[in-house]
């Protein structure tokens, strides 16, 4: 998959354009639905990325674009069920994150990427 983080706030991913974080899953992507974590933002003084979301948990890795500074805090309970799920977790900033998914198979990876921070 081709993904670059084209600048703060702006992925490219195949050609199109996202100003918002994205799940890609099984080779479909879809918006990221952060509401279920925005209880957590005054602990975290950013919403983190929490279990309370629609984490994908279909592909034997889950690469977590951490966003352009790599500042999106991952709440334990995500690594936890992670490895209830038998799924393995690389969390790295975005721009490192997009790299990755253009050496892997849609079938083994599912992702969600972070465009700020």
């Amino acid at each position: 998959m081709q993904a670059r983080l084209v600048a703060f706030g702006v992925l490219e991913i195949e050609g199109q354009r996202y100003e918002h974080d994205v799940v890609v899953e099984q080779g479909q992507l879809r918006k990221r639905k952060k509401e279920p974590s925005k209880a957590y933002r005054d602990e975290y003084g950013h919403t983190p990325l929490s279990a309370d979301e629609d984490i994908p948990w279909s592909a034997p890795l889950l690469v977590i674009g951490s966003g352009a500074a790599g500042q999106l805090p991952v709440m334990a309970e995500v690594l936890a069920e992670a490895e209830r799920h038998g799924v393995e977790v690389v969390v790295e900033p975005t721009e490192d994150a997009c790299r990755r998914l253009a050496t892997l198979e849609p079938g083994e990876f599912a992702a969600i990427l972070h465009v700020t921070c």
